[in-house]
């Protein structure tokens, strides 16, 4: 197909065949506000999570040093770990906070709460701070427990 002239009558046809799935869309997509809000609400988690990115990168995110994607590689994986770091922190903290908990009705606000946020939340944390992994300061300063492995 991709080798037809865009005037040839069967890439015609197939074009506007397929714009008949396109328009049947946009026809529900004005018609039904729950449709319209839900794709809202997918469109704005997948912004939050660009500007995650964005904010976990330092200087000019879109821009990179290093012309080889080669080079390229162990920032994007840098940046992949701080992400994933900071998400499991996340998860961690919550999880705590969710343990810790005894009234029910507490607990069902705090899911409701949960289903409204996200854990790719970074405003809590000092991205551009200097970091010391060293034995002496490693230490748990919120309390937060090590997961329980299955043995």
């Amino acid at each position: 197909m991709n080798s037809y002239s865009k005037q040839h009558g069967l890439y015609q046809a197939l074009k506007a065949f397929g714009q008949i799935p396109k328009s049947l869309f946009i026809l529900r997509y004005i018609d039904e506000p729950e449709l319209r809000m839900s794709i809202e609400k997918v469109l704005n988690g997948i912004e939050h999570v660009h500007r995650f990115t964005r904010a976990v990168s330092v200087g000019s995110p879109r821009e990179f040093l290093n012309a080889e994607k080669e080079d390229q590689k162990p920032a994007e994986a840098c940046k992949r770990l701080i992400k994933n770091c900071i998400v499991c922190w996340n998860y961690l903290y919550l999880s705590q906070q969710f343990a810790a908990i005894d009234d029910p009705a507490k607990r069902e606000e705090f899911i409701q709460a949960l289903r409204h946020g996200s854990a790719a939340s970074w405003r809590h944390v000092n991205l551009l701070g200097e970091y010391d992994f060293s034995d002496e300061r490693l230490k748990d300063s919120i309390g937060i427990k090590p997961p329980k492995l299955i043995d």
